[in-house]
Protein backbone atom coordinates (compact mmCIF):
# COMPACT_ATOMS: atom_id res chain seq x y z
CA UNK A 1 0.00 0.00 0.00
CA UNK A 2 1.20 3.52 -0.80
CA UNK A 3 2.74 5.42 2.10
CA UNK A 4 0.60 8.40 1.03
CA UNK A 5 -2.72 6.60 1.52
CA UNK A 6 -4.80 7.50 4.58
CA UNK A 7 -2.98 10.80 5.17
CA UNK A 8 -4.96 13.00 7.54
CA UNK A 9 -4.86 16.71 8.29
CA UNK A 10 -2.66 17.50 11.29
CA UNK A 11 -2.25 21.26 11.66
CA UNK A 12 -1.76 24.53 9.80
CA UNK A 13 0.78 27.22 10.68
CA UNK A 14 1.56 30.72 9.48
CA UNK A 15 4.65 31.30 11.61
CA UNK A 16 7.86 29.28 11.85
CA UNK A 17 7.67 29.42 15.64
CA UNK A 18 4.55 27.25 15.50
CA UNK A 19 5.95 24.44 13.32
CA UNK A 20 5.12 21.07 14.91
CA UNK A 21 7.95 19.05 16.52
CA UNK A 22 8.20 15.98 14.27
CA UNK A 23 10.86 13.54 13.08
CA UNK A 24 10.57 13.71 9.31
CA UNK A 25 8.56 15.51 6.65
CA UNK A 26 8.41 15.84 2.89
CA UNK A 27 7.38 19.25 1.55
CA UNK A 28 5.35 19.95 -1.58
CA UNK A 29 6.02 23.27 -3.27
CA UNK A 30 5.46 24.90 -6.65
CA UNK A 31 4.09 27.87 -8.52
CA UNK A 32 0.58 28.89 -7.54
CA UNK A 33 -0.93 27.40 -10.71
CA UNK A 34 1.30 24.33 -11.14
CA UNK A 35 -1.17 21.77 -9.77
CA UNK A 36 0.38 21.21 -6.34
CA UNK A 37 -2.88 20.63 -4.47
CA UNK A 38 -4.16 18.28 -7.17
CA UNK A 39 -0.92 16.27 -6.96
CA UNK A 40 -1.28 15.95 -3.18
CA UNK A 41 -4.90 14.85 -3.46
CA UNK A 42 -4.09 12.27 -6.13
CA UNK A 43 -1.12 10.80 -4.26
CA UNK A 44 -3.08 10.51 -1.02
CA UNK A 45 -6.20 9.24 -2.83
CA UNK A 46 -8.24 11.94 -1.12
CA UNK A 47 -10.30 14.34 -3.23
CA UNK A 48 -10.18 17.28 -0.83
CA UNK A 49 -7.18 16.74 1.44
CA UNK A 50 -5.54 19.82 -0.10
CA UNK A 51 -7.82 22.60 -1.32
CA UNK A 52 -7.96 22.86 -5.12
CA UNK A 53 -9.00 26.17 -6.65
CA UNK A 54 -9.00 27.82 -10.04
CA UNK A 55 -7.71 30.90 -8.23
CA UNK A 56 -3.92 30.64 -7.68
CA UNK A 57 -2.60 31.30 -4.21
CA UNK A 58 -5.27 29.69 -2.04
CA UNK A 59 -2.69 27.83 0.10
CA UNK A 60 -1.56 30.69 2.35
CA UNK A 61 -0.14 28.68 5.26
CA UNK A 62 1.98 25.57 5.74
CA UNK A 63 -0.49 22.70 6.06
CA UNK A 64 0.65 19.45 7.66
CA UNK A 65 -0.75 16.00 6.95
CA UNK A 66 0.13 12.95 9.04
CA UNK A 67 1.05 9.62 7.44
CA UNK A 68 0.45 6.18 8.93
CA UNK A 69 4.21 5.63 9.34
CA UNK A 70 4.56 8.58 11.72
CA UNK A 71 6.04 10.96 9.14
CA UNK A 72 4.37 14.02 7.62
CA UNK A 73 3.66 15.87 4.38
CA UNK A 74 3.93 19.65 4.37
CA UNK A 75 1.93 21.61 1.80
CA UNK A 76 3.77 24.91 1.33
CA UNK A 77 2.30 28.19 -0.01
CA UNK A 78 2.46 28.47 -3.78
CA UNK A 79 4.83 31.06 -5.18
CA UNK A 80 4.60 33.31 -8.21
CA UNK A 81 1.30 34.73 -9.44
CA UNK A 82 -1.38 34.98 -6.78
CA UNK A 83 -4.21 37.45 -6.26
CA UNK A 84 -3.11 38.52 -2.80
CA UNK A 85 -1.90 41.80 -1.25
CA UNK A 86 1.81 42.55 -1.59
CA UNK A 87 2.27 42.34 2.19
CA UNK A 88 0.95 38.76 2.16
CA UNK A 89 3.17 37.88 -0.81
CA UNK A 90 6.26 39.13 1.05
CA UNK A 91 5.29 37.08 4.08
CA UNK A 92 5.05 33.95 1.90
CA UNK A 93 8.51 34.55 0.45
CA UNK A 94 10.05 34.99 3.89
CA UNK A 95 8.18 32.00 5.30
CA UNK A 96 9.22 29.72 2.44
CA UNK A 97 12.84 30.81 2.45
CA UNK A 98 13.37 30.41 6.18
CA UNK A 99 11.49 27.11 6.27
CA UNK A 100 13.57 25.58 3.49
CA UNK A 101 16.85 26.79 4.95
CA UNK A 102 16.25 25.91 8.59
CA UNK A 103 13.68 23.11 8.96
CA UNK A 104 15.79 20.24 10.38
CA UNK A 105 13.10 17.56 9.94
CA UNK A 106 12.75 18.25 6.20
CA UNK A 107 14.12 15.22 4.32
CA UNK A 108 13.07 16.00 0.76
CA UNK A 109 11.22 18.41 -1.51
CA UNK A 110 8.66 17.59 -4.18
CA UNK A 111 8.79 20.50 -6.60
CA UNK A 112 5.73 20.67 -8.86
CA UNK A 113 6.08 22.38 -12.24
CA UNK A 114 3.57 22.66 -15.06
CA UNK A 115 5.06 20.40 -17.75
CA UNK A 116 4.20 23.01 -20.38
CA UNK A 117 6.19 25.71 -18.55
CA UNK A 118 9.01 24.06 -16.54
CA UNK A 119 12.00 25.66 -14.82
CA UNK A 120 10.75 29.22 -14.62
CA UNK A 121 12.88 31.73 -12.71
CA UNK A 122 11.20 31.09 -9.36
CA UNK A 123 11.51 27.32 -9.85
CA UNK A 124 15.25 27.77 -10.36
CA UNK A 125 15.44 29.89 -7.22
CA UNK A 126 13.73 27.08 -5.33
CA UNK A 127 16.36 24.65 -6.61
CA UNK A 128 19.09 27.07 -5.52
CA UNK A 129 17.54 27.18 -2.06
CA UNK A 130 17.48 23.37 -1.82
CA UNK A 131 21.06 23.14 -3.06
CA UNK A 132 22.12 25.55 -0.29
CA UNK A 133 21.58 22.75 2.24
CA UNK A 134 21.97 19.74 -0.10
CA UNK A 135 18.28 18.91 0.21
CA UNK A 136 17.05 16.18 -2.19
CA UNK A 137 14.53 17.42 -4.76
CA UNK A 138 12.17 15.40 -6.94
CA UNK A 139 10.40 17.37 -9.68
CA UNK A 140 6.90 16.45 -10.81
CA UNK A 141 6.21 17.72 -14.31
CA UNK A 142 2.47 18.06 -13.75
CA UNK A 143 -0.47 18.27 -16.16
CA UNK A 144 1.35 15.88 -18.49
CA UNK A 145 -2.01 14.77 -19.89
CA UNK A 146 -2.08 18.09 -21.77
CA UNK A 147 1.01 16.99 -23.76
CA UNK A 148 1.33 14.28 -26.38
CA UNK A 149 3.55 11.30 -25.57
CA UNK A 150 6.26 12.69 -27.82
CA UNK A 151 6.04 16.11 -26.14
CA UNK A 152 6.32 14.44 -22.73
CA UNK A 153 9.52 12.68 -23.78
CA UNK A 154 11.04 15.86 -25.21
CA UNK A 155 10.13 17.93 -22.15
CA UNK A 156 11.52 15.35 -19.72
CA UNK A 157 14.78 15.16 -21.68
CA UNK A 158 15.14 18.94 -21.86
CA UNK A 159 14.54 19.39 -18.12
CA UNK A 160 17.01 16.62 -17.24
CA UNK A 161 19.73 18.37 -19.24
CA UNK A 162 19.12 21.67 -17.48
CA UNK A 163 19.23 20.02 -14.05
CA UNK A 164 22.96 19.34 -14.42
CA UNK A 165 23.51 22.84 -13.03
CA UNK A 166 22.25 21.66 -9.62
CA UNK A 167 23.08 17.96 -9.52
CA UNK A 168 26.65 18.50 -8.33
CA UNK A 169 25.23 20.25 -5.24
CA UNK A 170 22.22 18.14 -4.29
CA UNK A 171 20.31 15.05 -5.53
CA UNK A 172 17.76 16.21 -8.12
CA UNK A 173 15.45 13.93 -10.11
CA UNK A 174 12.45 14.50 -12.36
CA UNK A 175 9.44 12.63 -13.71
CA UNK A 176 6.29 13.07 -15.77
CA UNK A 177 3.13 13.37 -13.67
CA UNK A 178 -0.60 13.78 -14.21
CA UNK A 179 -3.19 14.04 -11.46
CA UNK A 180 -6.04 13.68 -13.94
CA UNK A 181 -4.72 10.51 -15.61
CA UNK A 182 -2.86 9.25 -12.52
CA UNK A 183 0.42 9.09 -14.42
CA UNK A 184 3.63 8.68 -12.40
CA UNK A 185 2.19 7.80 -9.00
CA UNK A 186 4.37 4.73 -8.37
CA UNK A 187 7.59 6.54 -9.24
CA UNK A 188 6.70 9.38 -6.89
CA UNK A 189 5.84 6.95 -4.09
CA UNK A 190 9.15 5.13 -4.55
CA UNK A 191 11.10 8.36 -4.10
CA UNK A 192 9.17 9.25 -0.95
CA UNK A 193 9.66 5.80 0.54
CA UNK A 194 13.41 6.04 -0.01
CA UNK A 195 13.59 9.45 1.67
CA UNK A 196 11.52 8.39 4.67
CA UNK A 197 12.86 4.87 5.14
CA UNK A 198 15.45 5.90 7.70
CA UNK A 199 12.96 8.00 9.64
CA UNK A 200 9.84 5.82 9.76
CA UNK A 201 8.66 4.92 13.23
Amino acid sequence: MSIFRHAVFHTTVNDLHHLPPINAEIAFVGRSNAGKSSALNTLTDHNRLAFVSKTPGRTQHINYFALKNGCFLADLPGYGFAEVPESVRRHWVELLGEYLKTRASLVGLFLIMDSRHPLKELDCQMLDCAAFRSLPVHILLSKADKLSKNEQIKTLSAVRKKLHAWQDKTPVSVQIFSSLKKIGLEECESVAEKWLQAYSQ
